[in-house]
């Protein structure tokens, strides 16, 4: 099922580089690579004060996908294994509160995946057959299918809802029955659905979506690599590739345009993944939470710089964090 204190001061200085971030980013045209040496990636890790959540229901296996603008994160908790089903939750980002269990009604397992500030929820949940199905929840608390129509998915089906932003603009995915992944976005009030394709990608998958309507997420290109990419509303597409590494995913994106995710150096028993944060005209820098390091993926970011992801530990566990600069 699994997918892929000091904060006064330093979020002056993140809100002064999100101006430079939207400024670069409207300046550039066509189609664009963003590259930079996987060996020579700033390391951004000292940049922030890390914190561990996991939900006592299962500390074996948390992940956090998601934090909106007031700290509410989405996340869940078990491996889908046997006896460890998915189960979703949102919490705040100080703690209190606990954990609010949110599963779709009548799901064997259930991921909540993405949220924005209005208080809608999107993710997936899954019937005791395993099939994958998408879902967005109201601020009102009323769950709601949504599944991209075509007569050629996969079987059982896989679709998923991932992100959502604050006009109510979701986005996601399904696979065919080659097994090949489409994204798509889908629009809540009208319920239109439309395909997000990369020019050159044989397989797509549209992970987030902001509120300037710019999508993030990763592709097979026709060569078999998977890369990141963010397209801009108007149709751009900038590659978000780190050279020397064999895997660039790309799965959150704030207003900025600024985007976190994985990338991964080596192959097999050698690989080791590390986060990464991205912005236009800065580029890209190495985030690792310090007990995941070479195992930490950073999947949400927030308009004030705040992450939100998982790593594993010493032990074997995944470990949900969050990441203040």
């Amino acid at each position: 099922m699994s997918r892929f204190s000091q904060a006064t001061v330093r979020r002056a200085g993140w809100a002064g580089r999100l101006a430079a971030v939207a400024a670069a980013s409207m300046a550039c045209t066509g189609t664009l690579t963003a590259t930079a040496s996987a060996m020579t990636v700033p390391d951004a890790s000292t940049n922030y004060t890390f914190q561990t959540f996991d939900n006592h229901a299962d500390p074996t296996f948390n992940q956090l996908l998601g934090i909106n603008q007031f700290g509410l994160i989405s996340g869940y908790f078990g491996s889908g294994a046997a006896g460890h089903p998915n189960k979703g939750y949102l919490l705040r980002d100080d703690g209190q509160g606990g954990y609010r269990n949110e599963n779709f009604p009548g799901s064997a397992q259930t991921q909540v995946t993405g949220l924005n500030d209005t208080g809608t929820t999107v993710g997936f949940w899954a019937n005791a057959k395993g099939a994958n199905f998408g879902f967005y929840r109201t601020s009102g608390g009323h769950y709601h299918n949504a599944d991209y129509p075509t007569g050629d998915k996969a079987s059982p089906p896989v679709d998923q809802l991932l992100g959502v932003n604050d006009q109510g603009s979701a986005v996601g995915f399904y696979n065919d029955s080659k097994g090949n992944s489409h994204g798509y976005s889908y629009s809540f009030r009208g319920h239109r659905y439309h395909r997000i394709t990369v020019p050159g990608a044989t397989s797509v998958t549209a992970a987030a979506i902001n509120n300037r309507n710019d999508i993030a997420g990763f592709e097979t290109n026709s060569a078999g690599t998977v890369e990141g990419f963010l397209k801009l509303n108007d149709g751009r597409v900038t590659t978000l590739n780190v050279p020397g590494s064999s895997m660039t995913q790309a799965f959150g994106i704030n207003d900025g345009d600024v985007v976190v995710g994985t990338y991964q150096v080596g192959t097999g028993d050698n690989a080791v993944s590390h986060g990464f944060i991205w912005a236009p005209g800065f580029g890209f820098q190495n985030v690792d939470d310090p007990n995941g390091i070479g195992a930490t993926t950073v999947n949400g970011i927030n308009d004030h710089g705040r992450l939100v992801g998982f790593y594993t530990d010493s032990s074997g566990n995944t470990d949900g964090f969050l990441a203040t600069p």
